[in-house]
């Protein structure tokens, strides 16, 4: 509270609409957390190629989530000067002339459209060649193509396409808003040249009358609206910015915003991210690039290995087997922990399979021969980005629930033979709440985190396992030669 104005102090919120919940934070300049709010979502339904989700949940239950947040605020919500969103990357739903959904939201893992993806790819080959990127099978453009195509959704006059902050935006602006330039990557949107595929959308057949205009996260959008303001308890007129995808909010919330700064985040999947001031490119397709809200690139990867390496045992033993494996040293074999079929970052390869180069004497050292593999992707990570010629300067930043493993995050460090610096509150709401923040309470994305990320704790590699580890990462990067990977 500001006492001495008697008002209350200003206050962002951060939205969060995952596949399964939404969910807000509210966070202060300083970047506490002052309130939060959670709600459910209806499971997706899965069906073959299908997946798909009731979009006109989204919006009841963001509204709940923000109303159970801001009631827990001393100025009841008063004090919210700015929000954001962030969702999953390539979740969309086409919608009437009113904002309304036509059909259920097709989801970012629904495949029905890989044909159509594949046609694009095709179609727009030296536009996707300069980006970096590739149209992958569950891209949103082909599910879009599939709308234009599709006897199965009415299409009215007036129907366009709404991404999952977009329709909140709408929502809570009470009328359209343009979409961000990151939640419409895989929908198409070409960042470089700042304009959507026309050579792609005629091909297959998408009315360009259905896209939105796009503009840099961060971006205000419009205010909140009195019939907003009464649903959510936020205060009418309230900023209401863009947001970006999960991916790159989960980044933001990190610190790691300028150029040189990267994050490693050990998720069920292991992904690296960082800034760039020239968008690198990559011809494997390993790598591919969100463009940052003040014009850098975001360049980045994700693999198919990662915390779920470890799901061959129940989790309520991790901190057993954690503290027997720090106990026990380096594992003598090595293991790349790959528990799917096929690999998409640090190299691209459909016919990557895990394997181990011998046997563990216990569950604990099998334990800590996973943990290196995923150290030593880790690495691989970082090597393949330095081949583009991008260069990443500093501690990595590190987040995601493997990040809270003290034993697995020192692993990491000596591994990759720098500092990890691992923060309190690497969320994707948080990072939703800089993108308000950017604007209103600062003047821009990096004045807001260098403000609101706590400092985090640094971890140092250990010198101890340094020559162990650095001859297991040997024999690991001998091992995918051997096998054709590398």
């Amino acid at each position: 509270m500001d006492t001495t104005s008697g008002t209350p102090a200003p206050v962002v919120a951060g939205i969060d609409v995952a596949t399964a919940a939404v969910r807000v934070l509210c966070v202060d300049a300083s970047g506490r957390v002052l309130a939060e709010g959670k709600e459910p979502l209806p499971q997706p339904v899965r069906n073959g190629d299908r997946s798909e989700q009731d979009a006109e949940a989204w919006w009841p239950a963001a509204a709940r989530a923000l109303r159970a947040a801001l009631s827990r605020l001393a100025g009841g919500g008063r004090e919210v000067v700015a929000v954001a969103a962030s969702a999953t990357s390539g979740t969309c739903v086409l919608v009437g002339p009113e904002g309304r959904p036509l059909s259920p939201a097709l989801m970012y893992d629904d495949r029905r459209a890989a044909r159509l993806n594949a046609y694009a790819q095709e179609s727009g080959a030296a536009r996707w060649s300069a980006l970096g990127i590739s149209v992958g099978p569950t891209a949103a453009l082909g599910r879009l193509a599939w709308y234009a195509r599709t006897d199965e959704v009415a299409r009215p006059r007036g129907s366009r396409l709404l991404h999952t902050p977009d329709l909140l935006a709408e929502r809570l602006t009470g009328g359209r808003t343009a979409t961000d330039w990151s939640h419409s990557l895989k929908t198409g949107y070409d960042p470089l040249r700042g304009e959507w595929p026309a050579e792609v959308l005629d091909a297959l057949g998408i009315p360009p009358s259905w896209l939105p205009d796009v503009q840099a996260p961060g971006t205000e959008v419009g205010t909140v609206c009195s019939a907003a303001a009464e649903e959510t308890g936020l205060p009418e007129g309230a900023s209401v910015r863009l947001g970006m995808t999960d991916g790159c909010t989960g980044q933001l919330a990190t610190g790691a915003v300028r150029p040189g700064e990267f994050v490693g985040v050990l998720g069920t999947t292991y992904v690296l991210k960082g800034v760039t001031r020239e968008l690198a490119t990559d011809p494997s397709g390993a790598v591919y690039s969100h463009r940052h809200p003040d014009g850098w690139w975001l360049p980045g990867g994700a693999s198919n290995t990662g915390g779920e390496a470890l799901g061959w045992f129940d989790w309520s033993r991790f901190p057993e087997l954690d503290a027997a494996a720090a106990a026990r040293g380096p594992a003598s074999f090595v293991s790349y922990p790959l528990r799917r079929e096929g690999e998409r970052f640090p190299f691209v390869s459909s016919a990557a399979r895990g394997f181990t180069t011998g046997t563990p004497a216990d569950d604990a050292e099998r334990h800590r021969a996973d943990q290196e593999g995923v150290a030593f992707l880790e690495r691989l990570a970082l090597e393949r980005v330095a081949e583009l010629g991008v260069a990443v300067e500093g501690p990595l930043h590190a987040a995601g629930g493997g990040s809270r493993s003290a034993l697995w995050t020192r692993i990491r460090a000596t591994v990759l033979g720098r500092e990890l610096r691992v923060v309190d509150r690497a969320e994707t709401a948080f990072g939703a709440a800089l993108l308000a923040a950017a604007g209103t309470l600062y003047g821009n994305l990096s004045e807001a985190a260098s403000a609101m990320v706590g400092p985090g704790r640094t971890v140092e590699p250990e010198p101890r396992e340094r020559q162990a580890l650095e001859e297991s990462y040997g024999e690991f990067v001998g091992a995918l030669r051997e096998r054709g990977l590398l």
